[in-house]
């Protein structure tokens, strides 16, 4: 199904939808379809605390363009409490980091909803080379999402044609 068909098909079947975004080109891309068609739909940032000055830059000027209902998902404590309590856990247990600073909230913040765009992409990797552009999703909680992938098909090559057909700038 082409993307914007899915888009349209899954938010007419009502319930609370979020989309989230990296503000990668492939999650710009998908934020920029999916608000075409739910302007007001949240977009879930992780802040994980560790992203570049350039990228909260980049994610407060499209936000701007958008127009975007912005959310940014943290984790319990702040780099520097988890880093006193923990030391650099990045470097030393990096999924534990991952755990504290992007599982844990990402899970707390999609609680909220019923279904939930992402921008994956088969041809991300291998692991993702059988993903669907509808599967469910279960929370640790038990709670099941409709976790919807309109770019599943799409290559690097379409994110970016998009993108530039749209003239929408990406992170440099």
């Amino acid at each position: 199904m082409e993307a914007r068909e899915l888009i349209r098909s899954e938010l007419a079947a009502g319930g609370r939808a979020c989309v989230t975004s990296s503000f990668q080109a492939e999650c710009v891309a998908l934020v920029h379809l999916v608000t075409r068609e739910a302007p007001d739909i949240p977009v879930l940032f992780l802040d994980t605390g560790y992203h570049f000055a350039e990228t909260y830059a980049y994610r407060d000027d499209i936000a701007r363009r958008l127009n975007l209902n912005l959310v940014n998902l943290k984790a319990a404590q702040s780099v520097a409490e988890q880093e006193a309590q923990h030391g650099i856990l990045y470097r030393t247990a990096p999924d534990r980091c991952c755990g504290f600073r992007k599982v844990g909230p990402l899970f707390a913040g999609l609680a909220d909803y019923d279904s939930w765009f992402t921008g994956l992409r088969r041809d991300q990797s291998p692991t993702r080379a059988n993903l669907q552009p509808v599967e469910p999703f279960k929370l640790p909680a038990g709670q099941t999402l409709r976790k919807i992938s309109p770019l599943a098909l799409w290559s690097t090559k379409d994110v970016w044609d998009y993108l530039k057909q749209q003239g929408i700038p990406v992170l440099s």
